[in-house]
Formats: C-alpha cells, structure tokens, sequence
C-alpha cells in the first residue's frame, strides 16, 4: 500500500482521479487532500473537493493552500471546466459541510509527511504552487517523500499556448522548484494525457448505473462538450493518469529525461523542456509518461466507479 498526499484543483478531471484513488482503499492509503487555485479560484476548488469527498461518504482530511501563483497573476481556466470549475453535477448544500482544517495546505502536507512511518507519494494534479512551497519551506521532508507525481506538461506541445500546458503555465516558477529540487518525479503531461480519453458511447455506459456514476456522467458529459471547442473527438482525462499510474503503472510506458522549465517573459513560459542527451548527465531525473493502454486506463476507470457504486 501506497501512502499519498493528493494536491488538486478539482476540476472535472481531478475529481474522476480522486474517485478512483478513493475506490482503491487497500492500494492507496490517502493521507490528506489538499487544494490549490488552479482550473478556477481556491474557495471554488475547495467546494468542489467537499463535494466529491462528501459524495464518497469519506473521511479524508481536507486543507486549502494557495491562492495565487508565485510570481504572476492568476488566469482560472473558465472556458474548460466552467463557473465553479467542476460544472454539470448538482450538489445539495449539505455537501457544503465537509470539514476543511483550520492548518493551510502547505503546514498541512508538512505534518502529514512528519507523522508517516513510510514514505510519502505526493500527488499533483493542478499548479505546482502548494509543493513548491513545502520543498522550499520545508526542505527536510525530501527525504521522506518517494515520489511526486505531476499531470503537468507537454514535451510536444502545450495547451494554454503553443508551448506550455495550464497547470505549468500557471504557476511555471513553482513548477520549476519541484521538477529541480531533486526528488524522483513522474510526469504525466499532454504526450499521454491527450491519449488517455473516454469516447462519447463509454460516457453513456455511466448513465443511471448508481450515485457516482450518474456524477461520473454528468461530469464527463459537460467536459465532452467542453471539450469540443479545443478540437477533442473524445473527452481526454489529464489528471486521472497520476492515479491509474500508481495502480498499475503497467499500463504506461516512457522514459526518464532531465526536465526544466522556462520562466522567462517569453512566448515559451511555462514550456517544459526535456534534455535527452545521454551526457552530462543530471540528477534531477524524470520519468515521463508518453502512450498509454486506452481500453486498460477505460477499463479501470469503470471499474473504480462501479466499485464506488456498490459501497
């Protein structure tokens, strides 16, 4: 079993990857969730991640963290995942309650990795920011974490510009610290992601099957739509790569690069750049995820909803 710290920004996709995280209880043992402003405002994501976790009937802890990047200001991404950042479900107000810790995101995860007997695998789904902060604030905890591991950039190409994904280009100093601070990291960016989809007819299968699955549905049918002004076919779900990863890591394949980050001014911010030569070598190592079994990843997600259902 895996200890993680899931950081989020929820965010249709980051809440499909925190249901089958939570549908896996004896793989993956989620010590906090914490949340970052990202696809839309903190007090937003952080809405949306009581929903999720009060619609699972769960009783993982809950933290906020940042608000704002570093450096830049900060731009939510309205137009992909709509007003609240997670639109289509409806949630009762109830569902408002789920307690949030009174500690910010970043004490939080210090805390968190302090109190483990193991080995901590801290999850990123959404901007770098609350991360980079606990390595920066925190150095000594490097030793405690396994691995962080990102959905984040694009060797290939970027979406939020020709060159940069959202969740870099949102934050790309943040990001800068983590993939340079030394600890093993997994990236899984858009060579993957945008590989990683549900079709049209798949999103049908979850309708009226049980709760979360007619949560499932009404989320990945307003992202399928959403989805559609970017030029998608099908409906790609970035974040849920971190979590299949981590369970069956077979289902991946890639290859490990010294990456950095651009933070210049120029029309390359938040670009990741992967360095593939075979000299001089560098220790802050990547491995980065590039195809991935589609119908294996379809498949699991099913399943992790169906399992979800019957609890």
């Amino acid at each position: 079993m895996k200890n993680i710290l899931f950081d989020c920004d929820p965010g249709h996709d980051d809440a499909l990857a925190l249901f089958e995280a939570i549908a896996h209880p004896n793989e993956l043992n989620i010590l906090g969730v914490t949340t970052v402003g990202g696809n839309q405002t903190l007090e937003n994501v952080t809405k949306n991640a009581k929903h999720i976790l009060s619609a699972t009937h769960s009783n993982i802890e809950l933290a906020s963290g940042q608000s704002q990047p570093l450096v830049k200001e900060f731009y939510p991404a309205t137009n992909a995942h709509g007003d609240s950042g997670m639109d289509g479900p409806k949630f009762s107000s109830q569902d408002d309650t789920y307690p949030l810790s009174s500690q910010n995101a970043v004490t939080f995860l210090h805390k968190k990795i302090q109190l483990s007997s193991e080995l901590v695998t801290i999850v990123a789904t959404g901007p770098l920011t609350n991360i980079a902060l606990l390595l920066k604030t925190f150095p000594e905890v490097k030793d405690s974490i396994e691995k962080i591991v990102i959905m984040g950039g694009g060797l290939d190409h970027g979406n939020m510009t020709k060159a940069a994904e959202f969740n870099i280009w949102t934050d790309p100093e943040a990001a800068k610290i983590v993939f340079t601070s030394g600890v093993e990291m997994v990236m899984a960016g858009l060579d993957v992601t945008e590989r990683a989809y549900v079709t049209y007819d798949e999103i049908q299968t979850f309708k009226e099957q049980g709760k979360i699955s007619d949560i499932v549905y009404e989320l990945l049918s307003f992202y399928y739509e959403s989805g559609k002004q970017f030029g998608f076919k099908n409906s790609p779900i970035h974040d849920l790569c971190t979590i299949t990863y981590l369970l069956f890591p077979e289902a991946f394949s890639g290859e490990t690069y010294s990456v950095d980050v651009v933070t210049d001014d120029s029309e390359a911010r938040g670009m990741t750049i992967a360095d593939k030569r075979l000299l001089p070598e560098n220790k802050n190592s990547t491995y980065v995820l590039l195809d991935v079994d589609r119908k294996k990843y379809r498949d699991i997600l099913m399943d992790s909803i169906q399992r979800l259902d019957n609890r």
